[in-house]
């Protein structure tokens, strides 16, 4: 703002012009910076997925026994808690969500850590990017309805929860076909927190910016 000879004038054409550009590239930036961020939990949710795979093929490898399911870990592990051994049929018993940790698939979690295989101890299933949590479970073990997750995948399944749409739109194409219906990655809408997988599967994501999904690999 200027002033000559006691009247005040606007801001010049140039004044403004320099003044939308600041604005312009700050909020580019802070764009950037969003969608950084957003690629970034991309990578650590599939990354989860890898790992936990490469976590049970190598526990696979070194006990020929499946964590969770692995009879001997009780004798393996007897330091005080000693670990609880699994009943050795191969099927993850419990859903990926459970909280109860006598449930094989939350076993499956503590027998990982007290292998090395997964960091920190305990039955607790692990948080992923976006504060929800990463579970596994047998698929059509549980004889799930079909044309749900569990009912379209068989043998293990591993489920990351809580992904906003874009995030699960981007793991599903990285690791398969992008389709939540078909392929060996499944998506479901998540209606509250942690859901069941007994839900029929939609026939394709939808990028709203306020739809949630969990999203289930098979192992």
């Amino acid at each position: 703002m200027k002033t000559v000879q006691g009247r005040q004038q606007g801001f010049t054409l140039v004044e403004i012009a320099i003044v939308l550009v600041i604005i312009g590239l700050l909020l580019g930036g802070i764009l950037k910076g969003q969608e950084m961020i957003t690629q970034a939990k991309i990578k650590n949710v599939v990354s989860d997925f890898s790992g936990v795979s490469a976590a049970y093929y190598g526990y696979q490898d070194r006990y020929r026994a499946i964590p969770g399911d692995d009879i001997n870990a009780g004798s393996r592990w007897t330091v005080a808690p000693p670990a609880v051994p699994g009943s050795g049929d191969a099927v993850i018993a419990g859903k990926y969500n459970s909280q109860t940790d006598g449930d094989e698939s939350r076993k499956w979690w503590d027998h990982l850590r007290r292998a090395g295989f997964v960091s920190g101890s305990g039955y607790s299933q692990p948080i992923n990017a976006v504060a929800g949590i990463i579970g596994v479970q047998t698929g059509n073990g549980a004889a799930p309805p079909t044309g749900t997750i569990m009912g379209g995948i068989p043998g293990l399944v591993v489920c990351s929860t809580n992904l906003p749409d874009k995030i699960a739109i981007a793991v599903d194409t990285q690791m398969d076909d992008g389709s939540p219906d078909k392929g060996t990655v499944r998506g479901d809408s998540q209606g509250g927190a942690n859901p069941d997988l007994d839900d029929a599967l939609p026939s394709g994501y939808q990028e709203t910016g306020t739809n949630i999904y969990v999203v289930c690999r098979a192992m």
